[in-house]
């Protein structure tokens, strides 16, 4: 996480800025869990056609004032108790690796890092902010003890970018966060299951493997939720908001009239399930005495997908569940309804906030 100070506040917000849509989640204190004060979502396609400014539609980023007036808008409709705020950096704008090194000291680590950093950054060293955590440690076959070390770069004009976007707001922002680490924090923490997350955004997928809330292996696909829908657009050609709409109200349920769109969706979702694949048999290359892989916990907007469940399930021969972020958090039964479709959506977003009150 980069840090940039450490004013406290009894409530926190997380705030997760995705490619099409915006999260927010306030957090403060409870009595036995984290209490989940509010929370706020706001896709961009709601916002477009409420009049709203837009987003940048030819390559579904937000850009920097766009993102600003999203966010006030956000802001106004939640009304937050607080303005110090964490944020995510999507993991398209940070560069991740997990090295390997002989038992040694944190002091000894950073200075190795120091040095090897710049055969993995591929960027300038000068230009990039660095982090890095201990996430794992074995034995090799000749008993030597091995630690890894998941090192994270930002450039640090993208950071800049994201201090700009919060001022703008009339947000403090505390720290920022790339969001594969809040997803897991969110979805594994104390949870000693080795897991696939796949996390399904709508630009790209994210595939970790994961274990007590640490990151053991990572990978990503460009195939994600906007992927179906402008599958569905082009093959049915109707517009990409009547791809979404026929996308979420029939889903993969290959029956009857859906047999169609389920044809069309299930080549994207199959390349995904490839991904998964190549990513651990990377990880088992890496680490061939890892115990095995038991279960994946799907998140994002797009593991919301009907029958999407059943159908990882039967590919990878493995229980396939879904995210399930809420469970964390003391929260009103008001919105226990909801929770069901809210869970995949706000795994990032809850999940910030989350290392905060387990310090």
């Amino acid at each position: 996480m980069f840090g940039f100070f450490k004013k406290q506040s009894d409530s926190i917000l997380g705030i997760d800025i995705g490619t099409t849509a915006m999260k927010l989640a306030e957090v403060k204190r409870g009595k036995k869990l984290p209490e989940l004060l509010n929370y706020g979502i706001l896709e961009s396609e709601d916002a477009f056609l409420r009049g709203h400014v837009g987003f940048q539609t030819s390559s579904l980023k937000f850009l920097e004032e766009q993102a600003v007036d999203f966010l006030k808008l956000l802001l106004l409709r939640v009304k937050p108790k607080t303005t110090v705020a964490l944020a995510s950096l999507p993991v398209f704008s940070a560069f991740t690796t997990v090295l390997t090194f002989p038992e040694m000291s944190s002091a000894e680590i950073e200075k190795s890092l120091s040095y090897q950093a710049r055969q993995y950054i591929p960027i300038p060293i000068s230009e990039a902010a660095l982090d890095w955590m201990k996430v794992g440690e074995y034995e090799d076959e000749k008993g030597f003890k091995n630690i890894q070390i998941l090192l994270i770069s930002v450039p640090k004009e993208t950071i800049k970018k994201y201090q700009d976007i919060f001022t703008g707001a009339g947000l403090a922002l505390k720290a920022l966060e790339v969001e594969t680490l809040s997803l897991v924090r969110a979805l594994t923490q104390g949870d000693a299951t080795p897991s696939y997350i796949l996390d399904i955004g709508s630009r790209v997928s994210s595939i970790l493997i994961a274990q007590n809330g640490q990151i053991l292996f990572s990978g990503e696909t460009d195939f994600g939720g906007s992927s179906l829908t402008q599958g569905l657009a082009a093959s049915l050609n109707i517009s990409p908001v009547r791809a979404e709409e026929l996308k979420k109200e029939r889903g993969i349920i290959n029956t009857g009239p859906n047999q169609e769109l389920s044809t069309i969706m299930l080549p994207f979702l199959s390349a995904i399930i490839n991904e998964v694949r190549k990513v651990e048999f990377a990880y088992r290359g890496r680490f061939p005495t890892a115990p095995k892989i038991e279960r994946l916990i799907l998140s994002g907007g797009g593991s919301n997908l009907l029958g999407i469940q059943k159908f990882f399930s039967d590919e990878m021969g493995i229980p396939v569940v879904k995210a399930a972020p809420f469970l964390r958090f003391e929260h009103s039964s008001l919105i226990e309804p909801l929770i069901p479709e809210l869970n995949p959506k706000f795994s990032v977003a809850l999940g910030l906030p989350l290392r905060e009150f387990q310090q």
